[in-house]
């Protein structure tokens, strides 16, 4: 049985106060942007007429697309700040949608370099496949760049949402990485051919820090950091428990855990080096307090990889990457908290539960799951409410398999003062969001609404 954190005084409520680091980012975003804008705009001027107009153009799409092909890279390295204080979630998204005007804006340099170098449409004498030929063959810069420019075409067709559900999340993850290198091939015609970007030498040094900036990113967190971590905490196996029917715990053991300092709430990205699994790393959240020499985490089996996880043996290297996320303590401004969990979705709220400072009553756990019997860590949790004196509830679906409605009505009834309580959600998508429409219409505002998804 895992300890029981006695209870703390709640917090005074409007002591927090800090920049909001996704505000930050995204001004310092857009400030690059124009800053983009504006270099071409000084130093690209002097053409005329329809084919200046068109070459203009294809620059300023170009160049948009080279700064934000940095962007995609710095969000791909998931810097601690951005994981842990805007969410890995909030930053996936981010990501995605910058790889959307990416891939837009690739398209249009190049359809609108195509238009340009065929006379404006008006015909140069040759085929357009003669045109694209011969501007592809121009130099070794602009093979590169074709190469990197079809790759990261490939890999935006394989993130489309109605394609990506078609395969496994290994081979999309593998795939996605080769945007590393169609990002950096397609950068070296950028400088070398390009008037805007190469044609001064501050032009060129900003262009250059920001991809090393980019690239340092990446080799720090993304290699640096996990090696070091790793080679220190030597994580392997030390059992693996049923918690509920298809649900597992799997004990870690390591050396000097404490250092890692994960806060509730948190998760690490977890490879485990075994068949079946050394080939994929998943996000799965610790389920109990950390020790100072063990981890634990609770994996519900939702497919190949979380199935596999039944099969692993003591001993076992564990490869781990983190803590992230930011459905933390930090996020709460309320005395009074209520935590919603739908099935494995419990496993952030258990720690949250067991360590959130809370005046009896004022702390509330509904557990949403299919039977009686999935509802995992049910013990731990009856014994935390216990001692903590707070409310544990459950609703699970009735024996005919009608739902258990999670609507405003019924939370209002479940928890009367709803709107005076600070919100965590964490459970499958449709439950999570069919649970925060609910929550907005029992009058919870949505900045005390804590969510975050592990959905790929």
């Amino acid at each position: 049985m895992a300890s029981v954190q006695a209870p703390s005084p709640p917090i005074p409520r409007g002591t927090v106060h800090r920049p909001d680091v996704a505000v930050v980012t995204l001004t310092l975003l857009w400030a690059g942007a124009v800053a983009v804008l504006a270099l071409w705009w000084f130093q690209g001027q002097g053409e005329s007429g329809l084919d200046g107009w068109l070459n203009g153009a294809a620059t300023m799409a170009g160049m948009l697309a080279g700064y934000l092909c940095a962007v995609l890279v710095a969000l791909m390295a998931r810097v601690p700040i951005l994981e842990n204080q805007v969410g890995s979630d909030r930053v996936a998204r981010w990501h995605a949608m910058v790889g959307r005007y990416t891939i837009f804006l690739v398209i249009t340099h190049v359809v609108l370099f195509i238009w340009a170098d065929s006379g404006g449409g008006r015909g140069g004498g040759g085929t357009l496949w003669d045109d694209i030929v011969g501007m592809v063959t121009r130099s070794t810069d602009m093979v590169y760049a074709t190469i990197g420019t079809v790759a990261m075409l490939a890999v935006g067709f394989v993130s489309v949402r109605a394609l990506r559900r078609r395969i496994r999340y290994e081979t999309w993850y593998y795939l996605h990485l080769t945007t590393y290198a169609a990002i950096y091939l397609a950068f070296l015609h950028q400088v070398s051919m390009g008037h805007t970007v190469g044609g001064t030498i501050g032009a060129r040094t900003a262009w250059y820090s920001l991809y090393l900036g980019a690239t340092v990113l990446v080799l720090w967190y993304r290699v640096w950091i996990p090696v070091r971590t790793n080679l220190r905490h030597r994580l392997r196996v030390e059992a693996v428990t049923v918690e509920a029917p298809g649900v597992w715990s799997v004990f870690v053991r390591g050396q000097h855990l404490d250092e890692l300092a994960p806060m509730p709430g948190q998760f690490f990205r977890w490879r485990f080096l075994a068949p079946h699994l050394r080939w994929a790393s998943s996000p799965y959240s610790l389920s109990g307090a950390p020790a100072s020499n063990m981890l634990r985490i609770t994996v519900k089996d939702a497919g190949t990889h979380s199935a596999a996880i039944a099969t692993l043996r003591p001993g076992t290297r564990v490869w781990a990457e983190g803590p992230y996320g930011a459905m933390t303590a930090d996020r709460r401004r309320r005395n009074k908290v209520l935590l919603i969990a739908g099935g494995i979705g419990v496993t952030p709220l258990r720690t949250l539960f067991e360590t959130l400072p809370a005046s009896p009553g004022d702390l509330t756990l509904l557990y949403r799951a299919r039977r009686a019997e999935d509802l995992a860590l049910w013990r731990e949790l009856s014994a935390i409410a216990e001692s903590r004196d707070a409310r544990l509830l459950s609703t699970v679906d009735a024996e005919d398999g009608t739902l258990a409605p999670l609507t405003a009505d019924v939370l209002r009834a479940t928890v009367p003062d709803i709107q005076q309580h600070d919100v965590y959600l964490c459970g499958p998508p449709a439950m999570a969001d069919a649970a925060r429409e609910a929550l907005r219409a029992a009058g919870v505002p949505g900045r005390h609404i804590h969510q975050e998804s592990y959905s790929w």
